[in-house]
């Protein structure tokens, strides 16, 4: 429902693990978080997995499957387009500051009559910090042709698979050229550093549960936990525990 004098609607909603809600979009901008839990964000450009400790800002129009990689809590702010939040137009991850985490909280209890004034003038001051939020560079391109879509939304939903790339390729339907040339112009990625990213974004939200290193490298496919560790350094120029305390502490 579009109504700029009601310029931010609210909802949440208890999921289980691995409740998927189909492809779909809405008129108005999307500020979608689940404080607590796990999400997996798919858009036609993009999928991004979210732990609580992050958002994603999803602009109106855009389809989005969300899937629940874990029991989720979400809490969702829907921004009337009358009021612009942020420049990007597919979409972004964003990390959340304690005072929107304490605003989208307070947005999504349930209203009274004697609610309106005060929550038209707190959801001015949402837009205001959706808008500052810094963006989190933690996305992964998706492609758009049907083999490889399906093939990236089975290693999401499975990020520990260790089949080869020509053993996927052949159960979706595609010869292993096919498929390496299809994670090449599609998502500018070989298929070893698409994988390996898809891995390094779930591990950060099992840093966030305290999971220890090793108990990552097991949980993800890396054979060990120094392997682990190194390809966290090379993808984000930190080791574990010094992102942790960056990003997510």
């Amino acid at each position: 429902m579009l109504d700029p004098e009601r310029p931010v609607l609210s909802h949440g909603r208890h999921f289980e693990a691995e409740a998927s809600i189909e492809p779909h979009h809405h008129p108005r901008g999307q500020l979608l978080w689940a404080a607590q839990g796990v999400l997996r964000v798919t858009t036609e450009t993009s999928v991004w997995i979210v732990p609580s400790s992050h958002a994603v800002w999803i602009p109106g129009g855009v389809v989005h499957h969300v899937v629940t990689e874990t029991a989720a809590y979400t809490r969702n702010l829907y921004i009337d387009p009358a009021y612009p939040v942020r420049p990007e137009a597919r979409g972004t991850m964003v990390r959340l500051t304690p005072l929107m985490r304490e605003v989208i909280l307070r947005l999504t209890q349930e209203e009274s009559p004697d609610d309106a004034l005060l929550r038209k003038h707190l959801g001015l001051v949402a837009i205001g910090e959706i808008g500052r939020l810094m963006a989190a560079p933690l996305d992964l391109p998706a492609g758009r042709d049907a083999r490889l879509r399906r093939l990236i939304g089975h290693l999401v939903s499975q990020p520990a698979e260790r089949r080869s790339l020509a053993e996927l390729a052949e159960l979706y339907g595609a010869s292993l050229r096919t498929m390496e040339r299809l994670f090449r112009a599609e998502t500018g990625m070989t298929f070893r550093q698409w994988r390996s990213r898809l891995r390094l974004l779930g591990a950060i939200e099992l840093l966030g549960q305290g999971q220890s290193s090793t108990t990552i490298a097991h949980s993800l496919g890396y054979a060990t936990a120094s392997a682990f560790v190194a390809a966290f350094r090379e993808q984000y120029g930190v080791p574990p525990q010094t992102f942790l305390k960056r990003e997510l502490g």
